[in-house]
């Protein structure tokens, strides 16, 4: 996308920095220094893509390599997509803006069977055909990986090579066996037959249907690469924050669990370099909170020394710590009075059964009085608030299990008492491949719809929210999730229907599905149904590293409420994982910086100190202007930490850094004269002149800090002293003189009415309001095609350029819109 192009529809959009790039920590290299390009697609939306931890690993390892350049790119929003077909616009990289259809691979993440239809849109939008069949030499090789490539065969037509298992090490090999088919002048099928001689790599041009393929693993993750740069997003994301993994794999064997399945053996980090880590990823970012990732983080052998350490280290300066994924029996107190040390993180806890015979039956392995003692403890620290997640149709669920989950429900609410909350997640038990379950059979949205509303009658409480997952959504997932070649033809039938972002409640349009399964003749409901254990599953070809028979074993459990304890205490059971040199690896004997991590310090002696005030003056230009009054604050706040300067708090249930900004300027108007006001710790013999030039090295492109001045001796709050602003607004050269003219006449029109009334709508209403007593001046000047104004701000707020643009200067919307708005200058008093 050139970036005219970009320029000319980014004001049109709902969230433009979701594609302007120019974040923190991005990587740019010319297009002569890199022989091999790879672009990096995630088919969601930029805050959920710039959220998963494994798109940065693979940015980081990509772009080490001098000669080779990964660019990512995430999928369109509608209004963005609509846009981009509108004006025959390619989708495009955020680095360079180069086209799809220009990189060599295109390597996409897939972590959500809904989102293939948008794996369709990036492909089309990238002007790359939608099957694999219909390309051609001038190509780039389409691959994927992530969980959903542990059935490849829904979207085997898509897709010209899937990634099975871990890809640190393999996503090296594709760049390198690519690079020097292209150097070479190899043919396109020639690539593949070399890719397909890959571990770990299915390739269906070549390996036909059924070959054997085997998962990519890594065995030590210590040695595998972890991103100490990650590139910061622009917007505030799904989990905006620093992600550490910990640990991979599972050795707890919930029979439901795709992850804990397909992701063995179980491989610890060492706690040193976490660590470390940590202290250079904050230090990189700016970000102030770190969060433990792990499918059972508190299963980690040194998980109190770690968090005790990453405290003692990062509380002073308001880190706080997060463990999203935890098991009721292993969230002590010891770990709770870590967590609150900053911050009260949420916590979400996951029974997933009412009654102990099905918790058995899924070998989930808590009891009922581990979640009641855990939520006591939880409450009784501070928290108002405690999410619990359950799945309904799980295999052997009685009435009394339902039943089960309202009074497990209603005892963690009388444990909080009546000030603390509650909320109940239900979502729909969808057997996946390569569980014990994956032969069971997933409940129809109609009994899905029953169970929702027996909830919806029994769990009734004010201080009790309830929500659940769209059972037609799960519906669908269980189909693509245990589907065959077949589906292929539906998914892209609904995506010429117009499908996108089908996990998205508000997006999700089930009847279009509905339409795609009768133009294709395609029945679904036989794939939700129990299958034989003799069956040649469409899936059976891929190795996820569990055996077969091990998973029989478990499933015949399961019908007897049989548990399997923990491997790493009871003994090996045979599951395959550890195999052919891989093994299960625990962190009991690291240190942290010389020292054991079993020997935890005391936190340290915390310094008085007086906060200094200081005041910013900062411009946003260029694509920064597309950043929200938040996403700036952000920014800002982020730079400041990276900077070495340390933020004054707010004090209570949630500390906040002290900034205060005195209103919000437009999105989109780019501005010379914006301010804020910071409280920070003294920087001791620094000048703190100079330290503006240490934190603009920090901000993102279009963000800088003018200049940064103590207001200690006579402060007054900003709010109080700005009167006005001065905007200037570019209007097109090319207009017509008697569209020119008529500008003229109709400022003239303004300027002499005693009151110019507009309607606003806001929030739901219809609001009044005159104009005119807030606009100073206004000046049409003819020659530069540029109107300038004098705005002015009271305490009822003030007026937007834009509603001049459109209520005086007669613009529509979206032509408003477009025009370039510059905020000159800040009018002050007493200043």
């Amino acid at each position: 996308m050139r970036n005219s192009d970009l320029e000319a529809v980014l004001p049109l959009v709902q969230k433009p920095a979701r594609y302007t790039g120019g974040e923190t920590n991005v990587v740019y290299k010319e297009s002569g220094d890199a022989a091999f390009s790879f672009a990096l697609a995630f088919p969601d939306v930029y805050e959920v893509g710039m959220s998963h931890t494994g798109l940065q690993i693979l940015y980081g390892i990509l772009n080490r390599l001098p000669n080779w350049r990964a660019e990512r790119v995430y999928a369109p929003w509608p209004d963005m997509e609509g846009l981009l077909r509108e004006r025959n616009i390619p989708l495009s990289s955020l680095e360079s803006g180069i086209p799809l259809n220009r990189f060599d691979v295109v390597g996409f993440s897939l972590q959500y069977e809904l989102s293939t239809t948008n794996v369709l849109c990036m492909l089309e939008l990238g002007r790359i055909p939608l099957r694999g069949s219909d390309r051609r030499q001038e190509h780039p090789v389409v691959i994927v990986g992530g969980p959903c490539t542990f059935n490849p065969e829904p979207t085997v037509p898509f897709f010209d090579a899937f990634v099975i298992g871990e890809g640190e090490e393999v996503i090296v090999e594709i760049a390198v066996a690519v690079a020097e088919a292209k150097r070479s002048g190899k043919t396109r099928s020639a690539i593949l037959e070399r890719l397909a001689e890959l571990d770990g790599l299915y390739v269906p041009s070549v390996h036909g249907m059924n070959h054997p393929v085997k998962k990519r693993t890594v065995a030590d993750i210590d040695n595998a690469f972890f991103p100490e740069t990650p590139v910061v997003p622009l917007i505030r994301t799904i989990h905006d924050r620093i992600i550490l993994e910990i640990a991979r794999g599972c050795t707890r064997g919930c029979r439901f669990c795709q992850a804990g399945m397909v992701w063995r053996p179980y491989r610890e980090r060492d706690p040193g370099q976490i660590v470390e880590k940590a202290d250079r990823i904050l230090e990189a970012t700016g970000y102030d909170e770190i969060s433990l990732l792990a499918l059972s983080a508190g299963d980690y052998s040194c998980i109190g020394p770690l968090m005790t350490e990453l405290m003692n280290r990062n509380a002073e300066h308001h880190v706080a710590l997060a463990l999203p994924s935890l098991r009721t029996e292993t969230l002590t107190s010891p770990i709770i009075e870590q967590i609150k040390r900053v911050r009260k993180t949420s916590f979400t806890l996951a029974p997933e059964a009412g009654t102990q015979r099905l918790r058995d039956a899924i070998n989930k392995g808590n009891r009922e009085e581990d979640l009641l003692d855990t939520a006591r403890i939880v409450f009784e620290a501070g928290w108002k608030s405690i999410k619990l997640y359950f799945m309904i149709g799980l295999p052997g669920e009685r009435r009394e299990d339902l039943e089960g989950i309202t009074d497990l429900v209603y005892k963690v609410l009388r444990t909080g008492g009546n000030r603390h909350q509650v909320t109940a997640s239900l979502s729909t038990f969808i057997p996946k491949p390569h569980t014990p379950f994956q032969w069971e059979r997933q409940i129809s949205p109609d009994e899905t719809e029953e169970r929702q509303r027996y909830f919806k009658d029994t769990l009734r409480h004010r201080n009790l929210k309830v929500k659940w997952h769209d059972r037609h959504m799960s519906f669908l997932e269980g189909v693509i999730a245990r589907g065959d070649r077949r589906v292929a033809d539906v998914i892209e039938r609904v995506y010429r229907l117009g499908a996108r972002f089908d996990g998205w409640s508000d997006l999700f349009h089930f009847e279009l599905w509905e339409q795609a399964f009768r133009e294709t003749g395609f029945n679904p409901y036989p794939y939700l149904e129990n299958r034989a254990v003799e069956a040649d599953l469409p899936w059976s070809y891929v190795d996820a590293g569990v055996d077969k028979n091990f998973l029989l074993r478990e499933r015949d459990k399961a019908a007897t409420s049989m548990t399997t304890e923990d491997c790493r205490t009871a003994g090996c059971y045979g599951c395959g994982a550890c195999r052919d040199g891989l093994e299960l690896r625990s962190a009991q004997t690291a240190t942290i910086a010389g020292n054991s991590v079993a020997e935890a310090e005391k936190p340290p002696r915390k310094e008085p100190w007086t906060p200094l005030r200081l005041r910013l003056h900062y411009r946003k230009a260029g694509k920064a202007r597309f950043l929200s009054h938040l996403d700036t604050a952000s920014a800002l706040i982020r730079a400041i930490a990276r900077s070495g300067l340390r933020f004054d708090y707010s004090r209570g249930f949630h500390p906040n850094p002290k900034i205060s900004f005195p209103c919000a300027t437009p999105l989109g108007i780019e501005s010379e004269s914006e301010f804020a006001d910071i409280w920070i710790r003294p920087p001791g013999k620094e000048c703190v002149r100079r330290l503006v030039d240490v934190v603009n090295r920090h901000l993102p492109a279009g963000l800088e800090i003018i200049s940064m001045n103590d207001t200690q001796a006579e402060y007054r709050a900003l709010s109080k002293q700005i009167i006005g602003f001065v905007y200037e607004m570019q209007l097109d050269r090319r207009d017509s003189n008697e569209r020119k003219a008529g500008y003229e006449r109709r400022v003239k029109s303004f300027l002499n009415a005693e009151s110019f009334i507009i309607e606003r709508a806001r929030r739901g209403t219809t609001q009044t309001r005159d104009l005119r007593p807030l606009v100073e001046s206004l000046v049409y000047d003819d020659e530069r095609c540029i109107l300038r104004g004098v705005f002015l701000f009271t305490a009822q707020g003030g007026v937007k350029p834009q509603e001049i643009l459109t209520e005086v200067m007669g613009m529509q919307d979206e032509e408003a819109r477009t025009v370039r708005v510059v905020k000159k200058q800040t009018l002050m008093t007493g200043g």
